[in-house]
């Protein structure tokens, strides 16, 4: 096999298969009448001689460059990179390379982090944005990831029903005094997941919300959270918005030596990498991220290509917007061991964590 030569270029490729430099452009880019088995046998040799697309050809071609932006809310937050990831792997897919920027969760960051994109030329982006925040027309089409009850957004994961369907399981397990845990109130993610816990638990259930920013203004940052008293208060379930929030309740109640889920019940969202190794393993709701990303990136695909021509989907753009073939995509409610049947005397419990149980009594 000849060795790589980054110089290589369609005529090379045209001139080793006995075909048209234009022939070899289509196979490349998938566009023009080139049977599958010659697009086969153009990418192998691209890839044998080390051929490598000129993205300023491109751009100077098409007037498109063949990268498209994702503007993230975190990265520090161990969510943000596997959706980054999932982003990635769906442009990838459909012939584009992305430039991730963070908005490091500030309102000017954010803005800023899409202006340096715009300015690299991006095609198209993909937002996902502070919380909330509302994403306006910025001059490209844009693709927003946050939850259906956003206005414009393009596609997500459906919050509200992975609460909800969070709500059934801890009913189903006989839990009616229940803490909901929020990072923060301003956040729509959040709220449609703690909306939809109380749907799922029922109007029978008692339900108190915490939200962990309220508690650290006053306390201050990674303050305890005062969960001990709650258990002894007579709450038998902990149902945080995310896995972190879910992680530190988890790690406070067990030492105060309240036992999960011996006496009480820890619930997250988001089933972070980490999720099915802690102990006890964490009972959460996941996220379709590969579903997300390809159905962000197909929606930007359709309206950059529907750009300037004519007879394109007039409805495709909206202020910048795409839209989806669907905006929502379900969760999957994910039991391990961090959730068993409530223990009524978990008020007593709590205050004697020590205290045995009555089957030790008997034993």
């Amino acid at each position: 096999m000849a060795s790589p030569r980054p110089g290589s270029n369609m005529s090379a490729i045209a001139a080793a298969l006995g075909v048209s430099a234009a022939t070899v452009s289509n196979a490349l880019s998938g566009k023009g009448r080139v049977s599958p088995e010659l697009i086969e046998k153009v990418r192998a040799k691209a890839i044998e001689l080390g051929y490598v697309p000129s993205l300023t050809a491109r751009a100077l071609r098409t007037g498109r460059t063949g990268v498209l932006g994702l503007v993230l809310p975190d990265i520090a937050n161990p969510l943000f990179p596997q959706i980054a990831q999932a982003i990635e792997n769906a442009a990838s897919n459909a012939g584009y390379g992305v430039l991730i920027a963070d908005s490091r969760g500030d309102i000017a960051t954010q803005t800023e982090a899409i202006g340096r994109l715009l300015e690299r030329g991006v095609d198209g982006m993909v937002i996902v944005p502070r919380r909330g925040t509302r994403i306006a027309d910025i001059g490209c089409p844009v693709a927003v990831i946050d939850t259906p009850s956003t206005p414009g957004n393009t596609v997500s994961a459906d919050h509200w029903e992975g609460g909800a369907q969070m709500g059934r399981h801890l009913a189903e397990l006989g839990h009616a005094k229940v803490l909901l845990i929020g990072t923060s109130i301003s956040s729509n993610v959040q709220n449609d997941r703690i909306g939809g816990l109380k749907a799922g638990l029922g109007p029978d259930a008692e339900c108190e919300t915490m939200w962990i920013e309220r508690v650290e203004a006053v306390s201050g940052e990674g303050c305890p959270l005062g969960l001990a008293d709650k258990a002894a208060a007579g709450f038998t379930a902990f149902a945080a918005v995310s896995d972190l929030s879910a992680l530190r309740a988890l790690t406070e109640l067990q030492r105060a030596g309240i036992g999960v889920p011996e006496m009480v019940s820890v619930t997250g969202f988001d089933d972070l990498i980490w999720s099915p190794v802690v102990t006890p393993a964490l009972t959460t709701v996941r996220m379709d991220m590969a579903a997300i990303a390809d159905l962000a990136i197909a929606a930007l695909m359709r309206a950059i290509e529907s750009e300037g021509e004519p007879g394109g989907d007039e409805n495709e753009v909206v202020a910048g917007r795409v839209t989806s073939e669907t905006d929502r995509v379900p969760m999957q409610l994910v039991v391990r061991q961090s959730t068993g049947t409530a223990n009524l005397h978990a008020s007593s419990d709590a205050r004697t964590p020590n205290k045995p149980t009555a089957g030790e009594l008997k034993s």
